[in-house]
């Protein structure tokens, strides 16, 4: 078994997106057999132990084939409209289904700017990964009914792998109508050759991937830019076909199915690569001797009480530098509250951060999965 191949059979976390050609039969209704299918297989991996995330297509189809359209509209209204006539069908589907195995859903719809925006990417972060803790398995799709040219994700392939930065995903399994990617289009070059692993940043996949089908808005290429997107956080992404029997147990197993696409670093390097990396400090965090102890030898999250002096001017969600009473840097991080807040908490306990200020977002200053030590 393939390194790769391991990461999804050892992995807790995935994240599973169905397109519209399958979930909607080419466009004749929701394929309520095939959805059962999947849901089966969603419900074995969960009891197994694995977190589950599901990036569902299908709701501008769905609406689409309610009101009998035959081809996808160009305006934005008529698009809109079809979003919210179809999600209905979709969202009910997918409960039907689960709660024959006693599992419980949660819609949630996102458009980019929730996951632009620092306050608005850890608030949806909290919140899918409290979800996930409890058993649930969230469904989501991009908010088609508000979102405007400016803001649209474009595809749920990429929402796909923007979530699965959001919930450090160890896996983003797309599933589509076709067996995986080709060095060409199969359909009209018989000397295409399947590529059955390679590494998701490889520029030649481009040149490879194909464009969109009749419904949806994406195609091989926006799975291949996906997987690009996903190994920005270590994820693993495979492109199978949904219609392979018990696709996704198999994948489970390691079973070479579909093509895997490979990032180059482990998650939480690339993560923390990322944190320490890519955004811009805002303020300064001031830790007791303590707290830096926690930090950097155990490998826990930073308490207000740890906490003996900030500076800077930031907002939740924003990067902080960590340092020692001697002025060493220590890490650097996203704080869970803005500036003004964490003033009014430091030094305390984290059991009076309600009290303080009315409400807890967190019970942590800065989560250590939002942590990089320096």
């Amino acid at each position: 078994m393939s390194r790769g191949r391991n990461r999804l059979s050892s992995g807790g976390r995935w994240v599973v997106k169905i397109g519209s050609a399958l979930l909607t039969n080419d466009g004749r209704g929701l394929d309520q057999a095939a959805i059962a299918h999947w849901v089966d297989q969603l419900a074995a991996l969960r009891a197994g132990g694995l977190e589950l995330l599901l990036v569902s297509s299908g709701a501008v189809a769905e609406g689409m084939s309610r009101l009998g359209w035959a081809d996808r509209p160009h305006e934005m209204f008529k698009l809109q409209a079809a979003a919210a006539i179809g999600q209905m069908g979709l969202v009910q589907a997918y409960e039907a289904n689960f709660q024959r195995h006693s599992t419980h859903t949660a819609q949630i719809l996102l458009t980019h700017e929730d996951l632009s925006n620092r306050k608005r990417y850890l608030n949806a972060r909290a919140t899918l990964r409290e979800l996930l803790r409890l058993g649930v398995v969230p469904v989501v799709n991009e908010n088609d009914t508000v979102v405007t040219d400016e803001i649209r994700f474009g595809d749920n392939d990429s929402l796909g792998a923007l979530v699965a930065n959001l919930i450090e995903a160890d896996g983003l399994i797309l599933l589509t109508d076709q067996s995986g990617l080709y060095t060409a289009d199969p359909r009209s070059n018989p000397d295409a050759e399947f590529v059955h692993e390679a590494r998701a940043e490889d520029d030649a996949l481009v040149a490879m991937a194909g464009g969109g089908g009749r419904l949806g808005r994406g195609g091989m290429a926006t799975k291949v830019r996906a997987a690009r997107l996903a190994a920005r956080s270590g994820a693993v992404t495979v492109i199978a076909s949904g219609r392979e029997p018990e696709v996704l147990l198999r994948l489970r197993r390691g079973e070479p199915v579909g093509t895997l696409l490979i990032p180059e670093r482990s998650r939480e390097a690339a993560r923390k690569q990322w944190i320490a990396g890519h955004l811009q400090a805002r303020g300064t965090l001031v830790l007791d001797a303590g707290a830096v102890a926690a930090v950097r030898e155990r490998g826990k999250s930073l308490l207000p009480a740890g906490v003996r002096d900030l500076s800077g001017d930031f907002s939740r969600g924003e990067m902080v530098i960590l340092m020692d009473e001697n002025a060493r840097i220590v890490g650097r991080g996203l704080a869970n509250y803005g500036a003004d807040e964490a003033r009014r908490i430091i030094g305390r306990p984290s059991t009076m951060i309600e009290q303080l200020l009315g409400y807890m977002a967190e019970e942590e200053l800065v989560h250590r999965d939002n942590l990089a030590l320096a």
